[in-house]
């Protein structure tokens, strides 16, 4: 067990790798909720244990399991984001093959993350479908509470039924995800962000979001009228009116930089054109022209320093629909410059020299997140072909 704190509280809780675990008389959904993948973020273990502690005082009645699960617990005991390296940047199939073949030359974050794919792969192969896996996050900024997801149909789809903005594309950003490497196993994955890391309102916006998932994936059988509540406690927490949202621009952090971001900005921010945003080495961030800011860095450790956003028109999110539905990614490969990249045929090579016109925002409609290889060729990789969405065609929400 370990011990960790929270300010917001001040009061200090020992938790072990599952902070709760309850097995219903009824057979239904299995619902994991993840917290603590940064040490440094400890609202959602203590919204975890306020839940699991009230389900069990009222004896409410469960189908299907739900776990919650304490992530990096040598960084919560230590306060800091990570030990060595950031647990939530190192999930990956490679990643993993590499761990298991260096044994115990490892780091302690690589420890942990051996033991949470352990308890993951334990929980699949144990339990029945459909399977959510939710994880709980802070910000070091303020914020507004919303959620970010890798762009499949399947995330899309359950991800609507919550009263909040959805961030889209993170993941063609960030590598090694947890959420991401969940996703691309064919499961509904996705991330909360309740609020500012230390913010007894963060505690409160992670608890009411834990509630209303369990409702919505009908692990619990709420009444109408309490997931309405539910439903209206989240809403009441943000001012931000649209519901998509897409990362377009990335700020990266070089190892070894002096970063220091200007203060009081906030998440959704509006910025005008001539705005300061930070420091780096020396050298003025300023915007060129206007903009909305997302996730500014307003701690030591990390290495986004802000991204730009801007929100998905409606129509695009229909028109994004109907091109997956029907596959016109299985015709672009006859045009020149795009093969398959995979035999699964779930990625795709693009050569820019000749397929000048593909542009990244072409295939975000597609389904598919790109990652550049060099200057001339770019891998795009779909959401959409591992999605199981059989497992998940009987719940109410589908």
């Amino acid at each position: 067990m370990v011990k960790v704190y929270s300010n917001a509280l001040e009061e200090t809780m020992e938790i072990d790798r599952i902070i709760g675990h309850i097995q219903g008389s009824e057979p239904g959904p299995t619902v994991v909720f993840f917290a603590g993948i940064h040490g440094n973020e400890p609202a959602g273990v203590f919204a975890l244990k306020q839940v699991f502690r009230e389900l069990k005082l009222r004896q409410t009645k469960i189908n299907g399991q739900v776990y919650g699960i304490a992530g990096n617990l040598g960084a919560l005991k230590n306060k800091v984001r990570f030990v060595e390296k950031d647990l939530n940047r190192i999930w990956s199939a490679e990643e993993l093959v590499q761990i298991d073949a260096q044994d115990d030359a490892i780091s302690s974050d690589e420890m942990e993350m051996r033991e949470l794919y352990k308890l993951l792969t334990h929980i699949l192969t144990l339990n029945q479908p459909p399977y959510y896996f939710i994880d709980l996050h802070t910000t070091s900024g303020d914020t507004p509470p919303f959620m970010v997801l890798n762009d499949s149909l399947l995330n899309r789809k359950f991800a609507s039924n919550y009263p909040l903005p959805i961030i889209l594309g993170i993941e063609e950003y960030l590598s090694g995800a947890l959420l991401s490497y969940i996703n691309e196993l064919g499961y509904v994955s996705l991330g909360f962000e309740g609020g500012k890391h230390e913010d007894i309102v963060s505690i409160r916006n992670c608890i009411d979001f834990i509630r209303f998932t369990l409702g919505i994936t009908e692990l619990v059988s709420y009444s109408v009228q309490e997931l309405d509540r539910f439903k209206r406690e989240l809403l009441s927490a943000g001012e931000v009116t649209n519901r998509f949202y897409e990362i377009y621009y990335q700020y990266e952090i070089e190892t070894g930089s002096s970063f220091i971001m200007e203060p009081g900005f906030e998440n959704f921010q509006k910025i005008p054109k001539g705005t300061q945003l930070a420091v780096d080495n020396g050298n003025r961030l300023v915007t060129h022209r206007k903009r909305q800011i997302f996730m500014p860095l307003y701690q030591e450790l990390g290495s986004e320093g802000f991204y730009f956003i801007r929100s998905v028109p409606k129509v695009l999110l229909w028109i994004s629909k109907g091109l997956r539905k029907f596959k016109v990614d299985h015709i672009l490969v006859r045009l020149p410059g795009i093969k398959w990249k995979s035999l699964k045929k779930d990625a795709l090579l693009v050569d820019l020299r000749i397929a000048k016109f593909m542009v990244k925002s072409f295939f975000h409609l597609l389904g598919y997140r790109a990652r550049q290889v060099n200057q001339t060729h770019l891998v795009v990789k779909s959401r959409e072909v591992a999605s199981k969405n059989v497992d998940y065609k009987d719940a109410r929400w589908f």
